[in-house]
């Protein structure tokens, strides 16, 4: 089982990093092998409401989003990271964010479907819960399991030397690690004794303006 760890950070090994770094090595005791994907520091455009991943099944720009949707079906569990900007998640990842899942669920790829995901969060002081909302609302949407830890999945600290002074919330990625790997491993569990997956019904849309 693998877990894709995604870094929304401009930092490549800043603090958002050293959390995902935290989730990683506990991941590795519990036998699930993890990578990293970075984002990265390049400008990232954000939906244009084109549409055209409803028929290319990929965004527009063929940039990080691209890549990313390129091998987000090979994993069984995704982790995002971010820092706090201005209360809330970073313009890259939102962007990012808004991008792939978008291209996912109209291109009807399914690479996130049934998949546990959760957040984790890094910031120097505040801003985290409003954060913490805001990425799991993703996960809701694209009916990804979201898995919790013993507290809200967030580290605190200016630098990555401040980071690993959080005790708790170093403890706090260890716990969500551990979560993640129990989910991981009775739905593995499931599957093999025949618990089939969820009947899916096709999509209905509608808007709140009636005739």
């Amino acid at each position: 089982m693998q877990v894709l760890l995604v870094n929304g950070s401009p930092h490549e090994r800043g603090c958002t990093y050293t959390a995902l770094s935290e989730v990683a090595a506990t991941l590795a005791t519990e036998k699930i092998s993890t990578e990293t994907f970075w984002i990265g520091n390049k400008p990232l455009a954000g939906c244009i409401a084109c549409k055209s991943c409803t028929e290319k099944r990929k965004c527009v720009f063929d940039d990080k989003v691209n890549e990313f949707l390129s091998i987000a079906a090979d994993y069984d569990g995704f982790i995002f990271g971010t820092p706090v900007h201005w209360a809330a998640a970073s313009g890259a990842i939102t962007s990012f964010l808004d991008r792939a899942f978008y291209a996912d669920l109209c291109g009807r790829r399914k690479s996130f479907y049934l998949k546990p995901a959760a957040a984790v969060i890094s910031a120097r002081r505040a801003g985290t819960t409003a954060t913490y909302d805001q990425i799991n609302k993703y996960f809701g949407l694209l009916q990804m399991p979201i898995v919790s830890s013993q507290y809200w999945n967030m580290v605190h600290g200016a630098k990555p030397e401040e980071v690993k002074k959080d005790l708790e919330g170093l403890q706090t990625m260890r716990t969500l690690a551990r979560n993640m790997a129990f989910f991981l491993k009775c739905k593995e569990a499931g599957l093999k004794a025949g618990v089939s997956l969820p009947m899916l019904e096709e999509p209905i849309f509608t808007n709140f303006i009636r005739d």
